[in-house]
Formats: structure tokens, C-alpha cells, sequence
């Protein structure tokens, strides 16, 4: 999953960045692109991203979004 959200993200990020690197305080990132990785997401991993979801936590670094998709999909596959 992880190479996969680094290749979306390389797409626009042309600095080395890690995995835990905050990607809006470094300034790699703004809001404009948080709606793109939002759509991006729900289209690669199926999940739907709510009102709710829609924190800096869940989408500040590669980590975050990994765990943020992982109890997405977790949520969907116990609402099934």
C-alpha cells in the first residue's frame, strides 16, 4: 500500500520525503491537493472518505494515510 500513495504522491511531490514526514508542515502539499488524494483514494482502495474523516491526521504522511485506509476498509468489510 505504501508504494502505491508514494507513487500518487510523487506525482506532485518532487522533494525526497519519509514515510513519516509531516507532508503539509514541510509545505509539499496543500488543501487544493488534499481534495485530489481524498478522490484519488476512494477510487484506488474503495473506501468512502465522510465529513468526519477529513482531518489532517488522517492524511499528513504516508503512515497516516496507510492507517487511515486500513480502518476504512476495516469499517467496510463490517458493514457487509
Amino acid at each position: 500500500m505504501k508504494i502505491k500513495i508514494r507513487a500518487f504522491l510523487g506525482k506532485y511531490i518532487r522533494q525526497q520525503f519519509e514515510d513519516q514526514d509531516h507532508l503539509f508542515e514541510r509545505g509539499l502539499v496543500n488543501s487544493l491537493f488534499a481534495m485530489q488524494l481524498v478522490t484519488h483514494l476512494e477510487k484506488a482502495y474503495e473506501i468512502e472518505v465522510d465529513n468526519e474523516d477529513l482531518e489532517i491526521d488522517n492524511f499528513k504522511s504516508v503512515d497516516a494515510i496507510c492507517s487511515f485506509i486500513a480502518k476504512k476498509s476495516a469499517c467496510s468489510v463490517k458493514q457487509e
